[in-house]
């Protein structure tokens, strides 16, 4: 398969290269360049963890981190990739950096918390600003002085990246090219030839699709993303522009579960589907549980 033909945002793709012990160097290269991280102030090494966040409360969702790590610096880092717009990006990526800083333990002073670091991987615009990668902390607004380091989201919107010359790419630049998948043939090949990691990150690519159970993980996330857009698109031209709610009133129940059914394979919250589609969170909940049965 031509590396143009598949999603490098892919999310089981992604897990493959950028979550797994043995290619960590990796995520290490594309960390640096996202903090522009170099020489002393690099991050020489990072411990993944699969981190699950319990619910403190009946009612609260869980929250599961696409990609979790402490850093050699002990920084906290997580890696997230969202390749449609579910208009809650703002609130979601803060929800989970605070679930993420609250890791004070009985005895631990508030000294000991270490600095998390949320990195989002975007496939769809969000921001005002023209440039492809922002950062976030917290600030005074009228003097801009910086309260604590502690803090830092970072968005990368992989289509306000504009194509240019390898050889006149920076080092975030040429991971932006990588993910937009917008180079041709010789161009990628340049690419790879031109920073180490990103040629180990295509090689493993083509390790990941020479894996049957693998491409079938990968294939079954790519439809169940077409058939979201799909849904979308058909209810926006149902003339469902002022929310699935009304689509409900109308009678276009079979649609409803149909998007429900597509947002619970993307593993959208059931609390967002909820407030999205009009659906009980009782009825959403019973799709979830058909889901489960079906996969076994």
């Amino acid at each position: 398969m031509n590396r143009q033909e598949y999603n490098p945002l892919n999310d089981y793709l992604f897990k493959f290269i950028f979550g797994r012990e043995e290619r960590k160097r990796i995520t290490l290269s594309f960390l640096n360049a996202v903090l522009n991280r170099e020489g002393e102030d690099a991050l020489m090494d990072i411990t993944f963890i699969d981190r699950e966040f319990d619910p403190q409360f009946a009612d609260d969702k869980q929250s599961q981190l696409d990609i979790y790590g402490i850093a050699s610096d002990g920084s906290q880092i997580n890696i997230e990739v969202q390749l449609v717009n579910l208009y809650n990006m703002q609130k979601r990526t803060l929800y989970y950096w605070a679930r993420m800083y609250q890791t004070l333990h009985k005895g631990m002073e508030y000294q000991d918390l270490n600095p998390s670091i949320t990195i989002n991987l975007l496939n769809f615009q969000l921001l005002p600003q023209e440039n492809p990668h922002n950062m976030y902390g917290i600030y005074d607004i009228v003097s801009g002085h910086r309260l604590t380091e502690d803090l830092e989201i970072h968005f990368l919107e992989i289509p306000k990246f504009k194509l240019k010359s390898v050889k006149e790419m920076k080092r975030l630049e040429k991971w932006l090219a990588y993910f937009s998948n917008k180079l041709d043939e010789r161009e990628t090949e340049e690419l790879a030839m031109s920073e180490t990691a990103i040629n180990e990150a295509i090689q493993a690519e083509h390790v990941f699709m020479q894996s049957d159970v693998e491409r079938w993980q990968y294939e079954q996330r790519e439809k169940a993303m077409r058939d979201y857009i799909s849904a979308m698109s058909t209810s926006r031209r149902e003339g469902l522009r002022q929310g699935l709610e009304e689509g409900w009133r109308e009678g276009r129940r079979e649609g409803m579960l149909e998007m429900a059914r597509s947002l619970l394979a993307l593993n959208v919250p059931v609390d967002v589907i909820e407030k999205s589609s009009g659906l009980t969170h009782a009825e959403i909940r019973d799709l979830q549980s058909q889901k489960n049965d079906a996969s076994r």
